[in-house]
């Protein structure tokens, strides 16, 4: 008797046929060092990311960046060269909107400079990603000083959209704040909610408010040092030790500064300070000095302290 023989691929599913697993594919909107961030903090829990940028050279830029920042994780015994090609091969970068089809959730996460352009730009974006991506895709900003009710005003599907604030200034932080706005519906903050814990994050929930929570806290803390150093009442290392040793913050407040960026910070406080009027939120005119002289921090080599090319403190700047 012949031996039956079949073959095994009209077994298998289809690409078609296949169930598709919930945020196995997330867009990010611009992959300048924030969106750099979250392309590398959703990717390392596995799943498919496809950025886009305005063209290849920001693309190749982008990949760099992120490809540096993991062979410094590997030299700490962090990560190995297999997890990280593992990491690599997820992340997908595109000069057009329209390869966001398919994803679960599109992150926008660009850099602007007035308030006008920053509404206005991702306002535009917001209706750019919505002509490609499913009705029940979720649409969020990492806007924390912008509310995301005003960014889906002219959308659609205006209940899809949602504030979602990586915290980038301090990559191994567990949370992730999650603020719903006027339109957002149940389910798309449920789902928001499973995404968070997928990426093995804690979810902060915070009622819709320019600046969130941590962009206030994290504002006024660099501006009240600023004050404090410009009266004279301590030296910026003291400032800075107090912060950290007395109060068990990890930086201080002038060294999270140079992280973050002072234009940055700057652009924080003038948006709060729009928003509510009050003077806490009044940019200190030593970090206004420092921008206009585009001491920016570790950026551009020196801010608050100089920086050498791999980012590692030299020195006190000088005024």
């Amino acid at each position: 008797m012949a031996d039956l023989v079949e073959s095994i691929e009209q077994y298998a599913l289809s690409k078609k046929d296949r169930n598709k697993t919930q945020f196995s594919k997330v867009g990010v909107v611009g992959a300048g060092t924030v969106g750099q961030t979250i392309i590398r903090m959703i990717s390392v829990s596995g799943i498919e990311v496809i950025f886009v940028e305005l063209d290849q050279e920001k693309i190749d830029a982008a990949i760099h960046g992120i490809e540096a920042e993991l062979d410094n994780m590997i030299n700490h015994w962090g990560m190995t060269q297999g997890e990280k090609r593992g990491i690599m091969n997820r992340i997908k970068g595109s000069i057009h909107c329209k390869d966001l089809a398919g994803c679960d959730l599109v992150v926008e996460a660009i850099k602007s400079r007035s308030r006008e352009e920053r509404v206005s730009l991702r306002k535009e974006i917001f209706k750019r990603i919505e002509e490609f991506v499913d009705p029940s895709t979720i649409i969020a900003t990492n806007s924390t000083t912008i509310v995301t009710t005003e960014l889906s005003s002219e959308l659609k599907y205006k209940d899809r959209c949602v504030s979602l604030h990586f915290s980038t200034s301090n990559p191994g932080a567990n949370i992730v704040e999650v603020a719903r706005g006027l339109y957002t519906s149940d389910i798309t903050y449920d789902n928001v909610k499973k995404f968070v814990r997928l990426i093995g994050k804690k979810m902060i929930p915070v009622v819709e408010s320019p600046g969130l929570m941590s962009v206030r806290l994290f504002a006024t803390l660099i501006n009240e040092a600023c004050e404090i150093y410009m009266e004279g009442v301590g030296k910026m290392e003291d400032i800075d030790t107090a912060v950290r040793t007395g109060l068990g913050l990890g930086m201080g407040p002038f060294e999270l500064a140079d992280k973050i960026g002072l234009d940055k910070v700057a652009r924080w406080l003038e948006n709060l300070y729009n928003e509510f009027g009050d003077m806490k939120y009044k940019a200190s005119p030593l970090l206004k000095r420092l921008v206009r002289a585009n001491r920016l921090g570790r950026v551009t080599g020196e801010g608050f302290y100089k920086y050498d090319s791999n980012g590692k403190r030299i020195e006190i700047s000088t005024y």
